[in-house]
């Protein structure tokens, strides 16, 4: 059981329509609860579908699973037109979907760091194309873009992944400046080691070099995402948000140094 209890108002989301991907388990999931219990009908997507549809049926009338793979533009599209059918204009789309890969850079094939990129920032770009029109027919809306620590420091043995969150950071910025005076905010994410499936293994023990020592729990990202789509927001645009325990306070290289000094 997590060890963070939220409260949060019930009717903050009321007549917004989310959309969330990979929203099947992890810091999607807990994103996906957070939303519908403030209120919002939102689409979960993933490739994870049997986790999708339970998690859509545990949720009821305000939550609808559909597969989708974020590389697969054509894929993009029908999930844009089912969202609209179903809920009507998305207003508040939550890019969450990636993959890591963890290996040395001398060891990284080309064609691996190509697909870390096309999902965790190709897949962004090509959501926000397919949503963002739907916002602006709506009268406004706001992107969040999950990137990482890894998109605010570098981190040994991950050159793809810093590449790619790195890139969603910078292009979350430049996405603010173009979709602004059309109503959209567009901000970013940078959670540090967070409790979820990508992240197993990693222990409170493990983070004693960070300013608070203790691995982030999902539920805390679904936070920050709830605050920053909702109008508590609305003067906040191509910001970045750690939500990292202090991970990118330099206590990421401290951690390294240590490693080897041992």
């Amino acid at each position: 059981m997590s060890r963070f209890q939220a409260k949060f108002p019930s009717d903050r989301m009321a007549g917004r329509v989310a959309l969330v991907t990979g929203g099947a388990r992890g810091m999607g999931a807990s994103t996906v609860r957070r939303l519908v219990a403030e209120g919002a009908q939102v689409v979960i997507t993933d490739v994870l579908d049997a986790e999708g549809e339970a998690l859509a049926a545990e949720l009821g009338e305000n939550a609808v699973y559909a597969h989708l793979d974020v590389t697969d533009e054509a894929g993009w599209a029908k999930v844009a037109e089912l969202a609209k059918e179903k809920f009507g204009p998305v207003t508040a789309l939550v890019n969450n979907a990636g993959i890591v890969l963890q290996a040395p850079t001398l060891e990284t094939t080309a064609d691996d760091f190509r697909k870390v990129l096309d999902v965790n920032v190709t897949g962004v770009f090509l959501g926000t194309k397919a949503i963002v029109p739907q916002m602006i027919e709506a009268g406004g809306g706001a992107v969040v873009n999950i990137s990482s620590a890894a998109g605010i420091v570098g981190m040994p043995n991950l050159a793809a992944y810093c590449a790619s969150k790195w890139g969603v950071r910078g292009m979350t910025k430049a996405m603010a400046l173009d979709l602004g005076h059309q109503g959209v905010r567009v901000n970013s994410i940078h959670p540090g080691a967070i409790r979820t499936p990508m992240a197993a293994g990693i222990e409170d023990e493990h983070m004693g070099h960070q300013a608070i020592p203790r691995v982030g729990e999902p539920e805390e990202i679904a936070a920050a995402v709830a605050f920053l789509v909702s109008d508590d927001a609305q003067d906040i645009t191509g910001a970045e948000l750690a939500v990292d325990g202090g991970m990118v306070l330099g206590s990421v290289a401290m951690a390294v140094q240590e490693a080897r000094d041992n």
